[in-house]
């Protein structure tokens, strides 16, 4: 009885074998032999042809509920391509296309004619709607060929973060990322392999179980820590009431997390639209000069020298000293912004009314060698390690000189340079609890197979003790409370420190006269910050100083931040 129930079990299996592979072999016959016959009855003698020949994994902003928005995509993109072999009428069938295509109608005309060629293309990128209406025109002889290309949702936000991609200029048909994310994280976008079912089946007869255990490498999607909606807000602020308002040659922001280096967004103005960057004239704006670009950044430099002299124990809040308006430096002239003494005053003012004099003052008490490491410390000469591409490097140089001149110029924040990035993270430690963090884009990598993998920080370099970073916070929170604008930017339930910067730009290799980089960073709420901004504007007309400039747009972004966060008072 057990033998004949053993034998009915193994017929049951095998006839499901049976079965399953005549199925299989059916549909494998189905999608490979009779492919196009069955393709060309169900669209009516209407022909796409799928080329496969592009594909590459998604880039994700998240908005601050979890919600995924695609940055970067892949959609379907279609060529127009006609068989002359097949066309009765050229001039009939052009007109009956112009309806829903634009092309060159005497071109098309001149291709239709061809009769010894089977091929020849006559649009570009046609979209999904006009494909329907040629499909429904049921015409012989006309070839849509279906590819796919990148495509970015947004147009221009966030363009020069995200990137594009591009020809590796070679004959090959391979589209590498050129700028951005695409380029920083090429290897895991880019795609090798289709999964279509042709190649599914051809794979599953050819090479038996390779069609469900092969070896994708480490391609993957990209998460971002670019927050869509602040994103649209920092770069409309930025056009509309910096860049335009001041006739700018260039305006930038970054907005971070201060404890953790996470960007919710970075923009550049001008920009251009990452879905038609080829017809863009000035390849400059490609690039990001908040990462690549290298600048004296002027007295936003000033909380880092009095953080220096208060974590060394040289000076305190309270500490004075003489301004005399200014000083002789290896016979240079150096003086405040206004070249006005303000008599005896303490370390506040200086901050207040941005005195070169008192910086120049808190450098002395620390001397050379404590300043210079302490500069060092703060990292304005190295790499952060965001992961963008051509992250530039800061030039400090200036502080291995036996002159005192080079010392006290980099007090006030010239003579030494610093990326945007490395300075918005130096300065990100004065509100962090004292720590350098890495900046990043990119929160979580994806893979098609495994785990995914979450950014891993380095570890956070400690540059000045908690203390002093709680004390230069108070500084600057006075700064916004009693001195910026006058004290009419105060908030009343929120605690906002920051400070403003104008310095001259570096042209052939000496101070331009006419050409200024007004900056300004803050960070709020002062006690227990949860945003760090950095603006920059270059070359603006009508307004010298930065405290004119940038200060409302930093307000704006500020009480948008508040707002969008609901981030509940401090005060």
């Amino acid at each position: 009885m057990k033998q004949q129930q053993l034998h009915n079990v193994w017929f049951l299996n095998i006839g499901v074998l049976l079965i399953a592979l005549l199925l299989i072999t059916k549909l494998g016959y189905i999608q490979i032999a009779r492919g196009e016959y069955y393709q060309d009855l169900a669209e009516a003698k209407y022909k796409i042809s799928a080329t496969g020949k592009f594909n590459r994994g998604t880039i994700f902003f998240e908005e601050r509920t979890g919600r995924r928005i695609s940055g970067a995509t892949v959609v379907a993109d279609y060529t127009l391509a006609v068989d002359p072999t097949k066309i009765t009428n050229s001039v009939l069938l052009a007109d009956k296309l112009l309806s829903f295509v634009k092309f060159d109608r005497d071109d098309f005309i001149a291709r239709a004619g061809r009769k010894g060629d089977k091929y020849e293309e006559v649009a570009k990128h046609l979209s999904e709607k006009e494909v329907e209406w040629i499909r429904a025109l049921g015409e012989k002889g006309v070839i849509l060929i279906k590819d796919n290309k990148r495509f970015y949702p947004g147009g221009r936000v966030a363009a020069q973060v995200l990137g594009f991609v591009g020809s590796d200029g070679s004959d090959s048909v391979l589209q590498i990322g050129r700028y951005g994310l695409e380029r920083y994280y090429n290897e895991p976008l880019t795609r090798t392999s289709t999964s279509d079912a042709s190649r599914f089946f051809a794979d599953l007869f050819l090479k038996p179980g390779a069609a469900i255990l092969f070896d994708r490498g480490r391609e993957g999607d990209l998460v971002t820590t670019i927050e869509p909606t602040v994103q649209g807000f920092l770069e409309r602020t930025l056009e509309d009431d910096v860049l335009k308002k001041y006739n700018a040659d260039g305006a930038g922001g970054i907005i971070m997390d201060p404890k953790t280096g996470a960007i919710y967004a970075m923009a550049t103005m001008p920009t251009f639209n990452l879905n038609n960057f080829s017809k863009e004239k000035d390849p400059s704006v490609f690039s990001n000069p908040l990462v690549d670009g290298v600048y004296e950044m002027g007295s936003i430099i000033k909380p880092l020298t009095l953080a220096a002299g208060i974590d060394a124990g040289v000076i305190t809040a309270s500490t004075t000293y003489d301004d005399k308006g200014f000083r002789i430096i290896n016979t240079k002239r150096i003086a405040n912004y206004d070249g006005k003494a303000r008599g005896v005053v303490p370390m506040q003012e200086i901050l207040n009314q941005s005195l070169n004099t008192g910086t120049m003052f808190v450098m002395e008490r620390l001397g050379k060698d404590r300043f210079r490491e302490y500069f060092k410390s703060f990292g304005l000469g190295e790499e952060t390690g965001i992961d963008l591409p051509n992250e530039g490097v800061g030039d400090i140089r200036n502080l291995e000189s036996p002159r005192d001149i080079e010392y006290a110029t980099a007090s006030f924040g010239q003579g030494i340079s610093s990326t945007p990035i490395a300075t918005i993270r130096a300065l990100a430690s004065l509100a962090n609890g004292g720590v350098l963090v890495t900046p990043h884009v990119v929160k979580r990598t994806e893979y098609s197979i495994g785990p995914s993998r979450d950014f891993v920080p380095t570890e956070k370099r400690r540059v000045i003790k908690k203390e002093t970073s709680e004390e230069i916070s108070r500084m600057l929170t006075v700064v916004v409370d009693k001195a910026l604008v006058g004290g009419t930017l105060k908030m009343e339930h929120y605690s906002i420190a920051a400070k403003t910067g104008t310095a001259q730009l570096v042209e052939d290799g000496s101070y331009s006269k006419t050409e200024y980089l007004h900056t300004f960073f803050g960070y709020f709420p002062s006690n227990d910050p949860k945003f760090i901004i950095f603006l920059t504007l270059k070359n603006p007309h009508g307004e010298a100083y930065a405290s004119h400039t940038l200060s409302l747009p930093f307000m704006q972004i500020t009480k948008f931040l508040l707002n969008y966060y609901e981030i509940p008072p401090d005060r």
